[in-house]
């Protein structure tokens, strides 16, 4: 099959870690060398990869068909679910759709917002629950925080002094988030597990079932201060669960790959936590990284969408931008990702990938 693309500048940028560098210089990109795909934090600029996630599941992966963690906090884990419920096509689509069409607005409250996301949520699952648990070649990794002593509260004197805490305390060390929050990491429990290698936060490996995915993928996005933390999660350990990104925004961690880590990402940048952002010296561990192939948008891509980047949960309430400017404006973005994609595809074929490598 010959994907033919318009001339347009260059739509992706492909950045890489060593020892993935290595080999796919030597061997270049096949499907069967990828084990682990990472899907990392970032509200509505997840549902602007849409048309690459649907190249990268729908028409790559499936030329190896075999079991692959895909790793995911907030709506990178919403992503990968939509995918595996509904199909690889549909799925991404889906998502896109109801994502875009949320209304939100300053008056709402965190109760509010957790309505509108269940109802979200539950559309995005449909039927497809059990394929979460079940299905033969992806194995869903879900990750989520599990806040500690004050921080598990939602009372706002004590939620914004737990955040207060966590800001000073992440300036000093990105370890020291470890005395508000420990990582936990959910999975079905029924296949070879993922795990990592020991970090300085505590992790805890649980399982989710019927009764329960639900509340994890709420609890991996639940973000303090805009919506509850989850508790009283069946089959856990009683406590509050909040947005998974805290800890692992764009998922730094020890992989134990043995392949390639693809990574399909809204930047060329892993930046560890979402407190990290602040900080532009704190960036990805390159040896987490060494086995990373990182996709993400080139910056001439992004200049060319509608608003000049990709979907942003500041758009729900950006001045001057009403309701069906941003869904307009947003679809535009998904439509647009169709490009991503094909670009893919089309490195795929030519296998073309040491032209556009850039170190990691």
């Amino acid at each position: 099959m010959t994907y033919i693309l318009k001339q347009h500048p260059p739509a992706l940028n492909l950045r890489v870690g060593h020892l993935a560098k290595q080999h796919i210089l030597q061997h270049g990109l096949q499907a069967k060398d990828v084990d682990i795909i990472p899907g990392a934090a970032g509200g509505p600029k997840g549902i602007g990869l849409t048309g690459l996630d649907q190249a990268i599941f729908a028409d790559f992966l499936t030329q190896a068909p075999q079991r692959r963690f895909l790793v995911g906090s907030s709506v990178g884990a919403w992503r990968f679910a939509a995918m595996i419920a509904q199909g690889a096509k549909r799925g991404p689509a889906c998502l896109a759709e109801l994502y875009s069409h949320l209304r939100f607005h300053t008056k709402m409250t965190m109760q509010d917002i957790e309505i509108i996301s269940r109802e979200m949520l539950s559309n995005i699952l449909a039927q497809g629950t059990q394929h979460l648990i079940s299905h033969p070649d992806y194995h869903l990794t879900i990750i989520a925080a599990k806040a500690e002593k004050q921080f598990q509260s939602d009372h706002k004197l004590a939620l914004y002094s737990a955040l207060l805490g966590i800001v000073v305390a992440n300036s000093l060390s990105r370890d020291r988030l470890s005395h508000f929050m420990q990582r936990v990491i959910c999975q079905p429990a029924q296949f070879p597990q993922f795990h990592i290698q020991p970090d300085a936060f505590k992790t805890h490996y649980l399982h989710f079932n019927q009764d329960n995915v639900a509340d994890w993928l709420m609890a991996s996005g639940s973000i303090p201060s805009v919506a509850p933390a989850v508790k009283n999660i069946a089959d856990a350990p009683q406590g509050a669960y909040r947005d998974g990104g805290l800890i692992d925004y764009h998922i730094d961690l020890p992989f134990e790959s043995q392949g390639i880590v693809l990574y399909p990402h809204f930047s060329n940048q892993i930046t560890p936590g979402w407190f990290d952002k602040m900080f532009k010296s704190r960036k990805a561990n390159p040896q987490n990284q060494a086995r990373t192939l990182l996709i993400s948008p080139s910056q001439s891509y992004l200049d060319a969408l509608p608003l000049q980047r990709l979907p942003d949960r500041k758009d729900f309430v950006l001045k001057g931008l009403d309701d069906q400017t941003r869904i307009q404006m947003w679809k535009q973005s998904v439509t647009e990702s169709q490009r991503l994609g094909d670009e893919f595809l089309e490195m795929v074929e030519k296998q073309n990938f040491a032209e556009h490598l850039q170190d990691l």
